[in-house]
């Protein structure tokens, strides 16, 4: 990782909270940064978005009432940055005393400024709180691979792609399996990250054990969201050679936010927009 970039942003810092429109507050943070060591900074073996809900989204109308809203943010995963989460938190609640025509007024702003961040256009939604349907909650698909009774000494602990293992028995199989046991650390502060994952594809069948350990593996981790969801890809498709492969992970919400990466190299790469009940 490039320090220089790193010590540079608001994460882990002191900070004051502005209650009036700024879009200095927004910070990036390269990709490159986690793509050169995983070997894949000139090209992507996926395509995918990361999707974010927030739902602390607040601004005064034109008369100076309050409104409030939930939004959804999708940016591409061929977006050259990402954006740093604490700085996002900190624009948004830029909006709190500031005006506003319209709803309208509202995407628009946010859609240009985080585009300007990420590099690449993102797209915004808003939704009323009584829109329950928009942030409706589901059960994952496929299989829970959460009870394999394992155990883990402590060096299970320590990010170990090599875990990951085929079946003995070479069968071709196309499935889903799901785990909410995956924990990261937030790369800057080390504060914990939790996450359900949803792991799709075809190919030789993988062993779940192996699997499921290498996704404890990464207990003390130190990765951003979308960074651990990439190697999370990478990984399995080296040491698993699938046919196709989608790796989705739902994160439970920090500062309002919470944020899900999804990476396919399906030919439908259209993320599936999923919420459970831990968000």
């Amino acid at each position: 990782m490039n320090d220089s970039i790193l010590k540079n942003l608001m994460l882990g810092q002191a900070t004051e909270y502005a209650s009036l429109y700024s879009a200095e507050l927004l910070q990036a943070v390269p990709r490159s940064l986690n793509r050169e060591e995983l070997g894949i900074a000139e090209q992507q073996p996926f395509s995918g978005c990361d999707i974010w809900h927030a739902y602390e989204v607040s601004w005064l109308n034109s008369k100076g009432k309050p409104v409030v809203a939930l939004a959804r943010c999708t940016v591409n995963a061929s977006s050259p940055n990402i954006i740093e989460s604490k700085s996002f938190k900190l624009y948004l609640n830029s909006f709190n005393q500031t005006r506003f025509a319209s709803h309208a007024d509202v995407i628009n702003t946010l859609e240009k400024d985080l585009s300007n961040t990420a590099n690449s256009n993102i797209k915004v939604e808003l939704f009323t709180p009584d829109n329950i349907q928009a942030f409706a909650t589901e059960a994952l698909p496929g299989d829970c691979i959460d009870d394999i009774d394992i155990s883990i000494e402590d060096d299970g602990f320590i990010l170990e792609p090599s875990l990951l293992k085929l079946d003995n028995t070479g069968k071709l199989v196309e499935e889903t399996l799901h785990s909410h046991l995956l924990k990261s650390n937030c790369l800057i502060t080390n504060q914990p990250d939790w996450a359900s994952v949803i792991i799709s594809y075809s190919g030789k069948k993988i062993n779940r054990e192996s699997l499921l350990r290498y996704l404890i593996s990464f207990r003390q981790h130190n990765e951003f969201h979308e960074q651990c969801v990439e190697r999370i890809f990478t990984d399995i498709q080296k040491f698993c050679q699938t046919d196709t492969l989608s790796v989705q992970a739902l994160y439970t919400r920090r500062g309002g936010l919470d944020i899900n990466p999804y990476r396919t190299n399906k030919e439908n790469n259209k993320a599936p927009l999923r919420r459970i009940n831990r968000q």
